[in-house]
């Protein structure tokens, strides 16, 4: 008789060297590594579900799937039995660049995609060179005014239809989104724009960053924001910004996560 055990796992990494988290012909993504790390420790097929999709070169500080792990009868699941000895083999078997957190086991309906309720990112950006920023945050030369990206940013909490941000062609049923937060904060090392929401569409913060940014630069007025996304047209909006200054940063369910 066999029985499952299904497991939430908590990971951060370094986007800068895959090509988003899920699996993809002929290119390296962090959903593959994973993959092929769990199946070595279990000694089992194991296929991971995300809690969503990052892009080429975005990173995530916190980011949740789930997988199942079949059990014959009297049988001991070592992430179970030993959790810190399952962690310490994973990470012993992926890169420096993806960290596993934490191994949780959850009830057998638990989703890491469909259960969430919230996702939180930022969007860094310096002004001085920084080699160690390099990387991990999008360098501009001058600051832009904060005070009308912060306008049109509370616009946007007014409107539920973000087409004019999405990709095209992504196969989703609804581009309908309600964000809770979005707002540009000044930091030591230069501007931090945090934003969180039930759902995002493919590409659409770093749409959203773009926008905003041309609203910062004087291009056009904050109001401007209004027609662009009633627009509901992805060539009205902003040119995407570089991934490397985007991070998931948290991800929230509807029950806790304790391992």
């Amino acid at each position: 008789m066999v029985s499952q055990q299904r497991y939430f796992i908590e990971l951060a990494y370094n986007g800068t060297n895959y090509h988003g988290w899920q699996v993809q012909q002929n290119a390296v993504s962090v959903q593959e590594l994973l993959n092929k790390a769990l199946s070595t420790v279990l000694r089992q097929s194991i296929e991971t579900t995300g809690c969503g999709r990052t892009d080429t070169g975005v990173h995530a500080k916190e980011f949740f799937a789930h997988f199942d792990v079949h059990l014959a009868e009297g049988e001991t699941n070592p992430l179970e039995s030993t959790p810190f000895r399952g962690r310490g083999g994973l990470n012993a078997l992926l890169p420096y660049d993806i960290a596993i957190k934490n191994v949780i086991p959850v009830h057998a309906d638990a989703h890491a995609r469909f259960d969430a309720t919230a996702r939180s990112y930022q969007y860094h950006i310096h002004f001085n060179k920084d080699p160690f920023l390099n990387g991990f945050s999008w360098q501009l030369r001058d600051m832009p005014n904060l005070d009308l990206m912060n306008e049109a940013a509370a616009t946007m909490m007014q409107y539920v239809d973000f087409s004019c941000f999405s990709k095209s062609n992504t196969q989703v049923k609804t581009n309908n989104c309600k964000i809770s937060r979005a707002e540009w904060v000044i930091t030591e090392n230069g501007i931090v724009f945090h934003i969180t929401a039930d759902r995002f569409l493919r590409n659409m913060v770093r749409a959203i960053v773009g926008t905003l940014m041309m609203i910062g630069r004087g291009e056009i007025k904050p109001e401007g924001i209004r027609q662009i996304i009633e627009s509901k047209n992805r060539s009205n909006a902003g040119t995407s910004v570089p991934a490397c200054g985007l991070y998931l940063t948290e991800v929230k369910y509807p029950y806790p996560l304790t391992p």
